[in-house]
């Protein structure tokens, strides 16, 4: 890498189908353009995939990708990122996960890994620093994921690993990739793409260091940034509750995702609260590598008949999906199912969701007892929920149908039941209604992986102070920017956010860092890139925030190319045309279309067809895309 420090300065390519491992260096042009993380590996999956692959086929490629960021000691730099084709959504595929993985890959010389072809047979992948290896797989293979990391580490207790377990290899379409107990890829089913390459794990041991620009200055940040989020009262509370707090705060907003998002109303939120979860059921707390936030917990249950169980989490969004969602209190199901999601490797999000819409479809009469493995799917039965869970993991009975997920599943099954699947670009939605937070209702239908609530989920319109909202969005743009029932300025609130989430992902950094605790933003970075990476030009605001625009237009253009278009920039009716039926949201509906027209405007598309403009394009310096969209008829001038 020359003069550029904060990288490894490697990337690791794996070949399967032809059992070849080569290793280039780190392109500076790609790091200037996309710095790394989610940006590079962006660019690497556009330029290696062929349009409209197979996503379960060996055509398809899977990037695990840290930032500059990744194993210093900013806080929460333990995150990485892994891209593909989805397999659930058949457009881009992106997933976040925290823990040590990351930071180790690094320390190992490597800042991505990028998987190609297909092995014959169960393997994996074995990286000890400049050792790399492709190894069988047979033992590990149809082992859950905790067995795998036991069998794994029998042989050195210091390596770190990422896992799939028999969902991946069953192809699931919402198969995760797990990493940790507690750290989990799980969005977009990137784990089923590890089975279809007959890929049981990524394993990897690190004995290196990171250069940075300007120790002492770089450290000095660090530590002005650990205090900033030591002394965040939103840190202090994550630190205690961790995300099961937005249970009692979206209860009281009326956006408690409930009984397949029907509502945002759960009359029995009170047995889900992180206050009564963490009187009754707390055990410990668990941190990512250099994170001072802390919100990892791990819960018990003591009694009933889930009694034993005791595993890390489970989040917010599993709450809402094993929980409210299907009118479930019962705690100690929702940590079952949550324990036994981590085992097979399944994300929680798309299962749990899944799991609602079958249900509300055997409310309405669509699907009937004998349909569902003789099981009762009524409302709040959980142990169906638990059955469902073990069943979907294993492609049994009904569950082999639901595997697909819920819009696949509803194809299939006909008979009416599409109308209650409730995805975005065929990705479940997750715990937030746009019609109690509007601009979640935009967020959700612009995300370039579907339903998405960690790319551009800002709070300016439910928990964000003027004085904030003021310096981020223009003092001129209040205070309607803030009205949680409003379409007025939200393209504005989502398309800053999304690129400030953009940089956020390339760096790789945690989530909770930017949107809550110690609010980093634009500015901070700006200041810590020179010192860390030695590139001037990534103290520059203006250049920082062009970079995050060429990101999320290239996600775009990626998903042009796998043939979406305008009229999947959009949200279920439920959302547009079914009121919120109680609560303070009560009668609210998103109206999308102005709101959508304007967030064209400014990220520069055309407003009728949702395609780039060539001028947007040119500023970028995308040029090299213009000609693929020409073809495809997918630009606009």
């Amino acid at each position: 890498m020359g003069s550029y420090r904060g990288y490894a300065g490697c990337i690791l390519h794996i070949d399967l189908s032809k059992n070849k491992i080569k290793k280039i260096q780190l392109p500076k042009a790609g790091v200037r353009r996309y710095i790394g993380g989610t940006g590079l590996a962006a660019k690497i999956l556009y330029e290696n995939l062929e349009p409209r692959i197979n996503p379960l086929g060996p055509k398809n490629v899977l990037i695990f990708a840290t930032g500059p960021l990744t194993g210093t000691l900013w806080p929460s730099s333990g995150r990485m990122v892994i891209v593909g084709k989805s397999p659930l959504t058949n457009i881009w595929g992106e997933s976040h996960v925290g823990g040590f993985f990351g930071p180790e890959l690094k320390y190992a010389g490597y800042d991505l890994v990028v998987v190609k072809g297909r092995s014959n047979k169960p393997e994996y992948v074995w990286i000890d620093d400049d050792i790399v290896e492709i190894r069988s797989a047979e033992e590990l293979w149809e082992k859950n994921t905790h067995e795998t990391f036991a069998i794994l580490r029998e042989e050195d207790q210091g390596i770190q690993a990422a896992v799939i377990g028999q969902a991946g290899e069953k192809l699931v379409r919402f198969a995760s990739i797990v990493v940790s107990p507690t750290n989990i890829a799980g969005r977009t089913g990137l784990g089923a793409i590890m089975g279809s390459k007959n890929l049981k794990a990524v394993v990897v041991r690190g004995s290196k260091g990171i250069e940075v620009a300007d120790g002492g200055k770089f450290l000095e940040l660090c530590a002005k940034a650990h205090e900033r989020t030591v002394n965040s009262p939103h840190a202090s509370q994550m630190a205690k509750f961790g995300t099961p707090l937005l249970v009692g705060y979206k209860a009281e907003v009326g956006e408690l995702v409930s009984k397949n998002h029907q509502t945002g109303i759960f009359d029995e939120a009170d047995k889900l609260k992180s206050d009564t979860l963490h009187e009754k059921y707390y055990v410990k707390t668990r941190a990512c590598f250099s994170c001072s936030m802390m919100c990892k917990k791990v819960y018990k249950i003591d009694h009933g008949p889930y009694a034993g169980t005791i595993c890390g989490g489970p989040e917010y969004e599993t709450l809402m999906a094993f929980g409210t969602n299907c009118l479930n209190s019962d705690f100690g199901s929702i940590l079952k199912c949550n324990f036994l999601s981590n085992q097979y490797g399944m994300d929680t999000i798309s299962l749990g969701c899944t799991i609602a819409w079958l249900m509300e479809c055997y409310e309405r009469g669509l699907v009937k007892k004998k349909d569902c493995d003789g099981l009762d799917l009524s409302w709040g039965n959980h142990e169906a929920i638990v059955e469902l869970v073990h069943r979907i993991a294993r492609r049994e009975g009904i569950g082999d149908l639901l595997a697909e997920g819920s819009y696949r599943a509803a194809r299939r099954m006909r008979r009416g039941t599409s109308k209650y699947v409730m995805t975005v670009k065929k990705l479940e939605i997750s715990g937030q209604d746009g019609r109690a937070h509007r601009s979640m209702g935009l967020a959700h239908a612009t995300a370039a992986r579907g339903a998405d609530h960690l790319r551009s989920l800002t709070i300016v319109d439910q928990a964000e102070t003027e004085e904030n909202a003021a310096k981020r969005y223009g003092k001129d743009k209040l205070p309607k920017i803030m009205d949680p029932f409003g379409e007025k300025y939200k393209e504005y609130a989502i398309k800053i956010t999304e690129d400030a989430y953009a940089i956020r992902d390339t760096l790789l950094v945690c989530f909770y860092h930017v949107v809550w605790g110690p609010r980093f933003w634009f500015e901070d970075f700006a200041e810590i890139l020179p010192p860390l990476t030695g590139v001037d030009e990534f103290g520059n605001v203006a250049e920082l925030m062009k970079i995050a625009e060429r990101i999320v237009m290239l996600k775009r253009v990626f998903n042009l190319r796998e043939g979406l278009a305008r009229k999947d920039d959009t949200l279920p009716r439920r959302f547009t045309h079914e009121p919120m039926p109680s609560g303070p949201a009560k009668g609210q509906v998103v109206n999308l279309k102005p709101m959508l027209r304007d967030y064209y405007r400014i990220r520069g598309l055309d407003p009728g067809s949702g395609y780039p403009l060539r001028k947007v394009l040119q500023r970028l310096r995308m040029n090299e895309v213009i000609p693929q969209l020409a073809r495809l008829g997918k630009l606009a001038s």
